[in-house]
């Protein structure tokens, strides 16, 4: 591609928003406009942030390279299909789509058109995922807590596919195997679908994942800890931060069965640390990088694919 590619945005809601907002400010890129399908929204956005609301879809991707897809999700086929058959390059916010069916025909019309297709798994670019990722090796358990106060938006669909399905990515990533088993219960609480929701995923080799989502807690909390071999990881995702517990290079583990040690006898803390910055401006970074040809794309169509066969797999096994 010659000349920073033309992006546009399609959805300017609470989070298409901060698209546009960050899009607009990104070097090497050129933020052509956006659309939706509020007019008084698309008028306060264009406001706001100084920038030109489209009037139809079909205009907008008359004058882009890319676009990112951030409306409801019951949405996403029908605007990244029409993207795509222009051979337009796609940012999908996460879930990819509602159907697994879906997801392989966009992915099959990608690979026809030469369109990439990046899935908006943003908790990949959560400062403390980034700081452990190049540290976890064979991770054998993983338990994952993400809680949330009720908010209407996302609670069209059950919290397995609002809010979990940002930790189904993350072990994903961390075990790099294929799921197995699945286990799982919900409760709903104030929609009619599950509200509280845990599940447990066993993977190829033995590696087991346990994950709970709650949109009705009174405080956030997104937290993981994965043990290893070696010791364990204890994230704050909402801080960004972590710490490493490792088993010390010294230790004579004969001496653990003399007698009570305390563990920084045995164990060394410590802190996780990774360049710090926004991460959904690191995600739109690293899609625009993918679309100008300098590096692959971080978080592939098939990784959201794969995330979203085993949300709705949880579901099923919900379901009864």
């Amino acid at each position: 591609m010659t000349g920073p590619p033309r992006v546009g945005v399609v959805g300017a809601g609470a989070l298409g928003y901060h698209h546009i907002r960050l899009l607009k400010a990104l070097p090497l890129v050129r933020f052509t406009g956006f659309v939706d399908a509020d007019p008084a929204r698309a008028a306060w956005v264009a406001r706001e942030l100084d920038v030109t609301p489209y009037a139809s879809l079909d205009a907008l991707l008359g004058d882009v390279d890319a676009v990112t897809v951030v409306v409801p999700t019951s949405a996403h086929y029908a605007v990244a299909a029409a993207a795509i058959a222009r051979g337009r390059h796609v940012f999908i916010e996460k879930p990819i789509t509602t159907t697994v069916e879906e997801a392989d025909a966009l992915l099959a019309a990608a690979r026809t058109a030469g369109a990439l297709i990046q899935s908006g798994h943003i908790e990949r670019f959560n400062r403390a995922v980034r700081a452990a990722l190049p540290l976890v090796a064979n991770p054998r358990f993983i338990e994952s807590d993400r809680l949330a106060p009720f908010t209407p938006r996302g609670a069209d669909v059950a919290v397995v596919l609002d809010l979990m399905i940002h930790d189904i990515d993350l072990v994903r990533i961390f075990v790099q195997q294929h799921v197995t088993e699945v286990a799982a219960i919900g409760v709903p609480l104030l929609t009619p679908s599950a509200d509280i929701a845990n599940a447990r995923l066993v993977f190829t080799g033995g590696a087991v994942a346990n994950i709970t989502a709650s949109r009705v807690s009174r405080e956030r909390v997104r937290k993981l800890r994965i043990f290893q071999p070696n010791g364990y990881f204890s994230l704050d995702l909402a801080a960004g931060t972590g710490e490493h517990y490792r088993l010390r290079d010294d230790i004579d583990l004969a001496q653990l069965a003399t007698g009570p040690l305390s563990i920084d006898a045995f164990v060394a803390r410590i802190p996780l640390s990774a360049p710090d910055d926004e991460p959904l401006r690191l995600e739109l970074d690293s899609f625009v990088a993918a679309v100008r040809g300098e590096q692959p794309v971080s978080v592939t169509g098939e990784d959201g694919r794969e995330a979203l066969e085993i949300a709705l797999r949880i579901l099923s096994v919900m379901a009864g």
